[in-house]
């Protein structure tokens, strides 16, 4: 299993996209699950967008990445739930009742944030970090600067992850025990925040100081040798997932 949005090679037709379509399609497919509120067409993407994970094979990545969003969706689900009294009551309470419309607004909560969620992390494991940048540079316009600084902060994230984990055995071999309650974890967690600030700082430092002798001020459009070019099979992703944008704004304003 790869770290979190951390590369993996493979020659699936995701791999083989121009970088910047594959950026523009997940975010357009998000758009797309964030504008209908259709159970059934929601459900259609989420199958869609594990469909995409199993043909690049990263089923296992996808199966954690579900789990995590699927643990805060049910966080904004059980607020809804709580909140919206809608439909044909089921429980009585206080402020309200939870109904059956109550219902169907958690379940849509949580696919529709699954759904969106797996295409955009696709990119990052399917796609290399300097081509997603240059070509973001090359193809999209996007000032260096800007591209870079998104593209090493997602380059961080799996790095702090392995640094807290290393400081967590650490701890471990010294005694703490961080099973328990989670009360309990995050207050054994927040002392390591610590020494984690203090490595990140000397890492964003020295990145820091390597882009600067690289140049990284003298960067622009014509800096890359890299072309990325944009074949037909591009351009149909671009449509489909335009096609489904499309569908999903008709279907709200017939229904």
């Amino acid at each position: 299993m790869a770290t979190f949005l951390e590369y993996v090679p493979g020659n699936s037709f995701l791999h083989s996209m121009n970088p910047s379509v594959k950026l523009i399609a997940a975010m357009v497919f998000a758009i797309t699950c964030f504008v209908t509120s259709n159970l059934a067409f929601l459900a259609v993407l989420l199958v869609i967008a594990l469909a995409l994970a199993f043909s690049c094979g990263l089923t296992k990545e996808t199966a954690g990445l579900c789990k995590a969003v699927f643990a805060f969706s049910l966080i904004l689900a059980v607020v809804l739930i709580l909140t919206t009294p809608q439909g044909y009551e089921l429980v009585p309470l206080p402020w309200g009742y939870i109904g059956t419309g109550s219902l169907l607004a958690a379940l849509t909560v949580v696919i529709r944030l699954m759904a969106a969620a797996i295409p955009l992390f696709l990119v990052f494991y399917v796609t290399k970090t300097n081509d997603l940048t240059n070509s973001a540079v090359k193809q999209l316009h996007v000032p260096y600067r800007y591209a870079f600084t998104f593209t090493s902060t997602v380059h961080f994230i799996p790095v702090f992850m392995n640094d807290m984990a290393g400081i967590m055995e650490a701890q471990t071999a010294r005694g703490v025990q961080f099973d328990g309650s989670l009360i309990k974890k995050i207050r054994l967690m927040i002392p390591l925040c610590v020494p984690l600030l203090v490595t990140s700082v000397r890492k964003t430092n020295s990145a820091a100081i390597a882009a600067e002798v690289r140049g990284f001020n003298l960067r622009t459009r014509q800096s890359g040798y890299k072309e990325y070019p944009v074949r037909g099979s591009d351009i149909a992703v671009l449509v489909a997932v335009f096609g489904l944008l499309a569908a999903a704004i008709v279907l709200n304003v017939l229904l």
